[in-house]
């Protein structure tokens, strides 16, 4: 079994990372021979157009999806040579995703959909102590619907935390918020990564993001053009 607090030098090494969809007689080439490394507790930013390989990128790394070709190991697990079960486990202990769209159950309250992902790894009772970190201590009893986009995104960033996962994954979590909403957003997953030295990759195509990542990952065409390290700023302090 795999353990959620499993330690590792680097949260994610590629090493000539292909990914490959057939369709027809066509070859697409999502990614081209990824070569990255990630330390762990960094707040690392893909930058990218659409197409670049951004999001194929973070699937491989939460084990969504698997590499046509090359290595790819996350806190310190090879995830090419996983079984289905294995894979399962993986994202079950290792990951939290949180996505564009909220993906909330919209019959639930925000602490049941959140509990029942807490269930999952054995601690129901973590629930409503992350959705009171997200400052969401008056929101408990809402459903979805009775809260504003900013606060669903917060249930789902509470529901990824709760699992105290090693890596978390974020794909354009701002995509459907207000600038100023977003930058809140952005904010607690930055907050949160600093005070758990949990590792987080966030997928965005604004620039101006790369002012909050410790390391910035662009991407063109399926190639890591450019992988730099420098010293992060809050989320606050930036115009985005």
């Amino acid at each position: 079994m795999l353990a959620p607090n499993g330690s590792s030098e680097a949260a994610l090494v590629a090493r000539d990372v292909w990914k490959q969809y057939v369709m027809g007689d066509v070859v697409v080439n999502a990614l081209r021979g990824i070569d990255l490394e990630l330390p762990q507790g960094q707040f690392a930013v893909l930058l990218g157009a659409s197409g670049s390989g951004k999001t194929t990128l973070l699937n491989l790394a939460g084990g969504l999806d698997a590499p046509t070709q090359g290595s790819l190991a996350v806190c310190g697990h090879e995830l090419s040579g996983m079984s289905d079960s294995e894979l399962t486990e993986f994202r079950r202990c290792m990951v939290g995703f949180v996505f564009q769209m909220f993906n909330l159950v919209p019959t639930l309250t925000a602490l049941e959909n959140v509990r029942l992902v807490a269930q999952l790894v054995g601690d129901g009772a973590h629930a409503e102590r992350v959705l009171v970190d997200v400052g969401l201590e008056d929101q408990l009893h809402y459903l979805p619907a009775q809260l504003s986009g900013g606060q669903q995104q917060r249930v789902a960033i509470a529901r990824a935390l709760v699992k105290r996962p090693k890596l978390l994954l974020a794909d354009e979590p701002t995509g459907a918020l207000d600038a100023e909403t977003g930058r809140r957003v952005v904010s607690q997953l930055w907050e949160t990564s600093r005070e758990a030295g949990m590792t987080v990759m966030m997928v965005t195509h604004h620039a101006a993001f790369a002012a909050i990542g410790d390391t910035v990952v662009r991407l063109r065409s399926g190639e890591v053009v450019e992988a730099t390290e420098h010293e992060a700023q809050h989320p606050s302090t930036v115009e985005f």
